[in-house]
């Protein structure tokens, strides 16, 4: 028997890991096709952000708007902090996706959503499920030193897969049949080839348009890993992103050990870099046909344990940290 003909209720929990969370869209696509109800969400980084897109019924909206981003598109979304704390302020994306989805609540929407991110001084998981959307969002996609920290309810939230790049506490209480697990740090796999570079008259005369063009080009650069065995390119930002892209790895499979869902789609780590968005194409296609083959695999044979699942959830140091 198969999970697509046994089980149709889902609580979906979206992965962190930049620009490979657009493989979100392709999992969610795939999902709602094939007869799955999704009834609740549980994002952390890019992961909140799409699914708290889908929560709010835009993500095909969404979806049409990411396909078409060209890489000076990305570029011009970006809004320099000239802060220590953080490269970005983030306004500007925010302000995109107000427009695009509208100024909504959490608790409002028709799907349960908890977007997840990081108290900075405490160090505590924050479990954000009630008030502005965008706002727990940009809490939750705070990369250090790419985005500065946001400020909301007197704590100052940070990127939320530094503690927990794939969430699934927050989904244990749910009386659903299936807990999907979408991880964007799956094992490398050979990397897609990326599409060739803008034109060079195009990137000369958008940074012409803002003082701020050159710079924000010397940081994209930065993101990109340099062939050589050690390039004196490699700078301090590419170290960091390394390093946090490797403890996330690190901690998904230990949540993945450790709460045992009954679905796992993984994204290959190395399937685009963390910046990428205009890389959407392919990666929405990767999602789908990873959720494809995660589901051909599995076998589900058994009735949903809520009671196994609510003595888990009470278990849970993470319920502490709830906002």
């Amino acid at each position: 028997m198969t999970a697509k003909n046994n089980a149709k209720t889902v609580s979906l929990v979206l992965g962190s890991g930049g620009a490979r969370g657009m493989a979100h869209i392709g999992v969610i696509n795939w999902l709602v096709e094939n007869g799955y109800q999704i009834k609740s969400i549980a994002g952390s980084s890019m992961g909140a952000l799409i699914g708290g897109v889908y929560a709010s019924g835009k993500l095909e909206l969404y979806a049409e708007w990411v396909r078409a981003l060209q890489k000076i598109d990305v570029v011009r979304l970006l809004d320099p902090a000239l802060s220590r704390a953080g490269l970005i302020k983030g306004e500007r994306i925010m302000e995109l996706m107000r427009k695009m989805v509208g100024d909504v609540n959490i608790e409002d929407l028709p799907v349960s959503f908890v977007a997840v991110a990081m108290d900075y001084h405490s160090g505590k998981e924050i479990w954000l499920r009630k008030g502005n959307l965008f706002d727990a969002i940009r809490g939750s996609i705070a990369i250090p030193m790419v985005f500065t920290p946001f400020k909301t309810g007197g704590r100052y939230l940070i990127d939320g897969g530094i503690i927990n790049p794939v969430p699934i506490a927050p989904t244990l209480n749910d009386h659903t049949d299936l807990t999907v697990v979408v991880g964007l740090s799956g094992r490398e796999e050979n990397r897609m080839p990326p599409p060739p570079p803008a034109p060079e008259p195009e990137r000369e005369a958008a940074e012409q348009a803002s003082p701020y063009r050159k710079r924000i080009r010397s940081f994209m650069e930065s993101l990109t890993p340099a062939t050589s065995s050690m390039p004196a390119s490699i700078g301090m930002l590419d170290v960091a992103l390394k390093a946090m892209d490797t403890m996330e790895a690190a901690i998904t499979r230990f949540k993945l050990a450790a709460y045992s869902p009954d679905v796992i789609i993984e994204i290959p780590h190395n399937a685009c870099q963390i910046h990428e968005f205009w890389r959407a194409e392919e990666l929405i296609s990767l999602g789908r046909a990873r959720a494809a083959r995660a589901f051909s695999r599995q076998q589900i044979d058994h009735a949903p344990d809520y009671g196994h699942a609510r003595l888990r959830a009470e278990a849970s140091p993470e319920r502490d940290a709830e906002a």
